[in-house]
């Protein structure tokens, strides 16, 4: 049985190289061949308005590095846009590029929704997109989703993870495909907000609703910081390596649908000499 692959990958939106960075991310994703893709700060320069790629390959003009992506990949993509993308330009100093989340899909994207996550001091416009994929004989719920970045943030992460844990239970729908949630959290595995959105260590936000971090599956001793000193963008930056990115899965049966059969890092070096992202992506095999 051919298994359903998932990642999820911070794309560290403009930042340093990023036209070199693109032809990278494109060939980590290439080589990768993955069923279903979750980024995180996706640059735009056309205004899409969230709706435009949904259920399309052509995306030709690049104007959303989504769209671009998902037509070199010969995907289907959809993209929610920051609803406060202010404080990204700010940094960047050009007022021009819009930021967000994005799904590229081998599967048409039967609906979407975004959902804007509570604001941080100084850091909003995070948010949530949700993707109805019509794979073969049933539709995954698909998410991912960009928390504040914070180090001091775990509170405003709380809020974030039980606002996400409600938007995944208002579109999780009844079909066999268990909800699939990607994104990078910006909080460490042990976290209040990590173990509060897996709802196995402590009460769920949602009664009922438990997502397990897929990583539990992983070899032991894989290398698993997603955040990690080796790669040349961190210099200088705050350490220690640590994992801050993550797909989770509602917990099935082995053998079920949706079941983690493997998990490992990818992204994690360069790419003719250019690193793709400040991030490793994750990569999870689960059951079709």
């Amino acid at each position: 049985m051919i298994p359903v692959r998932i990642v999820t990958w911070n794309l560290w939106w403009r930042y340093g190289p990023w036209e070199a960075r693109q032809k990278a991310i494109l060939a980590v994703l290439r080589e990768l061949r993955p069923d279903v893709v979750g980024l995180q700060e996706v640059w735009d320069t056309g205004g899409a308005d969230g709706a435009a790629g949904t259920g399309g390959t052509d995306g030709s003009s690049g104007e959303n590095l989504a769209a671009w992506l998902a037509s070199e990949l010969g995907m289907h993509w959809t993209w929610g846009a920051s609803h406060d993308p202010g404080f990204w330009q700010r940094r960047l100093g050009d007022p021009t590029v819009g930021i967000g989340n994005a799904v590229l899909s081998r599967w048409p994207v039967a609906e979407r929704a975004v959902l804007p996550l509570p604001p941080g001091a100084g850091d909003g416009g995070r948010l949530a997109l949700y993707a109805g994929l019509d794979a073969p004989g049933y539709r995954v719920p698909f998410f991912t989703a960009h928390l504040s970045s914070a180090t001091e943030a775990s509170a405003v992460r709380c809020q974030q993870v039980t606002a996400l844990a409600e938007f995944v239970a208002e579109h999780r729908g009844d079909g066999p495909f268990p909800a699939v949630v990607t994104g990078d959290f910006n909080a460490w595995p042990d976290s209040d907000e990590v173990r509060l959105f897996g709802g196995y260590k402590t009460a769920p936000p949602v009664a009922g609703q438990v997502l397990i971090d897929a990583w539990d599956f992983a070899e032991p001793g894989a290398p698993s910081a997603t955040w990690d000193l080796a790669n040349p963008y961190l210099a200088g930056t705050f350490g220690p390596s640590v994992r801050i990115d993550y797909v989770f899965v509602e917990p099935t049966g082995k053998g079920a649908p949706g079941h983690v059969r493997g998990v490992r890092r990818a992204g994690d070096g360069s790419v003719d000499g250019v690193w793709p992202t400040d991030h490793a992506a994750v990569v999870v095999d689960l059951s079709a």
